[in-house]
């Protein structure tokens, strides 16, 4: 019995707000450098004529009305069935041509292929000094704590296998899901590959969406919370050890003045003293359970990703 091969599918998915300038060479460009995609452009209510240029240019446009980047991009994995999937911005800042390259990584296996920005010309074209500075906060945060080495943590260029889209959890709803996406992979030891590209500022009368400030505390808010559901040991048991550590010194404190004069003057150090230990131990207790339950979802996900892998080869 000889096994069906058909043409691998691929989505370009192309979440945008306000980008009337750009998308219509964003989508000539990628219908360009894969002609065999169909490209999705998602509005996301959108005030110009983004939606009327990108039809125009042989899109596909569809409404997302919950705002925010992460809301789309939810809606486009959900909606949207393909084999490999490029993902990329409708601001003209990513290569299209990088994207073939991009597409056989995912063919060859990879479930996530990073295009790198950091590694080429972003610091150079990017003009906007604060997001360069958290750009390499973010990276060491992750990296450090997960033990990994991926240089462009929030980039927005990235493709991905049938199975990585179908078993993603997207949690966040604005700017913060790169980073959420990368946390994501890195906890689950996915297959990631990145590849350098050239990045390119916005042209002049682009108007960029984010806010430095703002989406600043949103990545490292989801970084904080991603961090306390993934590595819930380090998190509880850090904060756990140096509460009771601090509760240890007091208690040796009161100790010692109860050698030397055989009272015990400060009881109030002495109560909170106690408190602190057993804080201590409830939060280092709470973070072996939490422990054990994040490796339960660890291997609920393998399960789940095997399925869908499985049942996508099978429907051929």
């Amino acid at each position: 019995m000889t096994e069906r091969t058909t043409e691998p599918t691929v989505a370009v998915l192309l979440p945008c707000y306000n980008e009337e300038i750009t998308i219509g060479k964003v989508v000539r460009d990628f219908r360009e450098a894969l002609p065999q995609a169909t490209v999705y452009v998602y509005d996301n209510n959108s005030t110009d004529r983004t939606a009327e240029i990108a039809t125009a240019e042989g899109a596909i446009v569809r409404k997302e009305p919950r705002q925010g980047k992460g809301n789309v991009i939810r809606a486009m994995f959900e909606d949207i069935d393909a084999d490999v999937y490029v993902m990329a911005d409708g601001d003209d800042t990513y290569p299209a041509d990088a994207a073939p390259a991009m597409v056989a990584k995912v063919l060859e296996g990879y479930d996530m292929v990073i295009g790198d920005r950091l590694s080429s010309t972003y610091f150079q074209e990017n003009k906007r000094p604060f997001h360069n500075f958290g750009n390499r906060l973010v990276r060491g945060s992750i990296n450090g704590l997960f033990g990994a080495h991926v240089t462009d943590i929030m980039t927005g260029y990235r493709a991905f296998s049938f199975s990585f889209v179908k078993t993603y959890p997207v949690l966040s709803r604005g700017f913060e899901v790169e980073t959420e996406m990368t946390i994501h992979s890195l906890n689950n030891n996915l297959r990631l590959y990145e590849m350098p590209i050239q990045y390119r500022d916005r042209p002049a009368g682009s108007v960029s969406k984010l806010d430095t400030v703002g989406d600043g505390i949103k990545v490292m808010s989801t970084i904080f919370r991603m961090i306390r559901e993934y590595k819930p040991l380090p998190f509880f048991g850090g904060l756990g050890m140096v509460i009771g550590l601090i509760g240890v010194v007091l208690c040796g404190m009161v100790t010692v003045e109860f050698v030397h004069t055989g009272l015990v003057t400060h009881f109030p150090t002495l109560i909170g003293a106690v408190m602190l230990v057993i804080a201590g131990l409830l939060l280092i207790v709470t973070g072996i359970i939490l422990d054990v339950i994040a490796k339960n979802d660890r291997k609920a996900f393998i399960l789940d990703a095997n399925r869908f892998t499985y049942l996508k080869r099978h429907s051929r």
